[in-house]
């Protein structure tokens, strides 16, 4: 596997995103990156972004966790941010993210009593790391999000989105995200969206993920997910959708999360477009924040 590694440099200067990056090894000798705030103590928050984001994503929600006496750890998914980057798109499945998120959270850090919160991809990775680690797991937060299994069709817009993602000879990150955005995303945002990928060689991982997601009921990942979905058909403990109001991608999959999983609250976060974390960032770690301290949400469904 050839690994590609972003230059620090790369990251001088990131509004609103002071954090020191930390950095451990994870399965198949990878590095990845992470941010960390809050007390060490505290009850752990696992924030996982999703396609083709970095933890810079969650800028404005780490600061409400952690001040609420939450430890909040917002890795670097493998092949994005400051972490490694396989330069060939089949060095990454779904199976292996998932295993990569795995070793970070439970072999290297040794997380327990965690919330997850999963946002776009990380929602993919992050229901998958709840439903087969369940004694690792307090709650879960679901925003913007699916579990896709391939037995239904996904939304036309996503479908055009993977084809773009597919055939773009340059991949504009900058632009997928400011399009998912209901907020104009100044200029120092969007060049903190594109400083993981120096140039194209570096973007392995966000050509790969649309083409990862199941969209055929014989898809590799397919089996897994059912039986994700079925370990949520039971599920005893807290769980949080957290959807925006207006994302044409992930809308549908909110209310079937809360008709699915027994118990789940939901909120709305009103105003927001796919990358609610930008339009709405204080709205979602309010929300989160309340849930993962067992307070009731301000606007339940």
């Amino acid at each position: 596997m050839r690994v590609l590694r972003t230059p620090e440099v790369r990251f001088a200067d990131l509004p609103g995103f002071a954090y020191q990056p930390r950095y451990v090894t994870v399965a198949d000798g990878l590095r990845m990156a992470y941010v960390e705030a809050g007390p060490a103590g505290g009850e752990p928050v696992l924030l996982l972004h999703g396609e083709p984001t970095w933890s810079f994503l969650y800028r404005a929600v780490i600061p409400i966790l952690a001040g609420g006496g939450l430890r909040v750890i917002a890795p670097d998914l493998i092949g994005f941010g400051r972490s490694d980057k396989p330069a060939d798109v089949a060095d990454h499945s779904y199976a292996r993210h998932v295993a990569w998120m795995r070793s970070f959270a439970f072999d290297v850090l040794d997380l327990r009593g965690v919330t997850v919160v999963g946002h776009d991809w990380g929602g993919l990775i992050g229901l998958r790391l709840a439903t087969e680690n369940v004694d690792r797991i307090a709650r879960i937060v679901a925003t913007n999000t699916g579990l896709p299994t391939g037995d239904q069709q996904m939304p036309d817009v996503w479908l055009r989105f993977r084809e773009t993602v597919r055939t773009a000879p340059v991949l504009d990150v900058a632009r997928l995200v400011g399009s998912g955005c209901r907020t104009v995303l100044p200029p120092a945002v969007l060049a903190a969206y594109d400083s993981p990928f120096p140039d194209e060689t570096y973007k392995a991982g966000p050509r790969a993920m649309p083409g990862l997601v199941p969209t055929t009921p014989d898809d590799p990942a397919s089996a897994a997910n059912r039986a994700a979905w079925q370990q949520l058909s039971t599920w005893d403990r807290p769980f949080l959708v957290a959807f925006s109001d207006r994302d044409p991608i992930t809308s549908a999959m909110g209310p079937v999360l809360h008709r699915v999983v027994p118990g789940a609250e939901s909120v709305t976060i009103a105003g927001a477009g796919h990358f609610v974390q930008e339009d709405a960032g204080d709205q979602l770690g309010a929300a989160i924040a309340r849930f993962a301290l067992g307070l009731p949400p301000l606007q339940a469904v």
